[in-house]
């Protein structure tokens, strides 16, 4: 298979993975010792590092959608990097906030022994975040959520 696929693939099960908190395959996405760099201020050295993280905040009560596209991916051999466009929402129910943001990764991928492709290191920077109450949406209604008894 052509690596820019294998890549492009590895990058949508990431955020599959993320959105249905599947730890476990999320897990095999990156590198024991991968690093996460989201913003100016959250930053990760290991990926276990990074997996508790995402556990912890964006657990069963969090509802979260990552929508990457237009890959721009370079590789040399065994390694390769990537610029994806990142749309994303984040919808905590207990705390009425919707989070809206937008934004550009950049990853570092490894062919590891095994032939698949895993990330070494992914990251963004913002081109824009917003956050509103759920109050000030007298219409929020949500309807379906997996992870909800409703």
């Amino acid at each position: 298979m052509d690596p820019v696929v294998e890549i492009q693939r590895l990058k949508y099960r990431y955020a599959r993975t993320l959105d249905t908190k599947s730890w476990t395959e999320f897990a095999d996405t990156m590198l024991p010792d991968a690093t996460a760099t989201y913003g100016a201020n959250l930053a990760f050295e290991s990926r276990a590092a990074l997996i508790e993280f995402m556990k912890t905040t964006l657990g069963p009560s969090v509802i979260t959608e990552h929508h990457c596209g237009h890959p721009e991916i370079e590789v040399d051999g065994g390694v390769a990097t990537g610029v994806w466009y990142l749309s994303d929402t984040v919808i905590i129910p207990e705390h009425q906030v919707i989070l809206r943001g937008a934004a550009f990764y950049r990853d570092r991928y490894v062919r590891c022994e095994d032939g698949a492709w895993r990330i070494a290191h992914t990251g963004y920077e913002r081109t824009y975040e917003y956050v509103v109450s759920t109050n000030d949406v007298p219409s929020f209604h949500l309807t379906a959520n997996m992870w909800s008894e409703q």
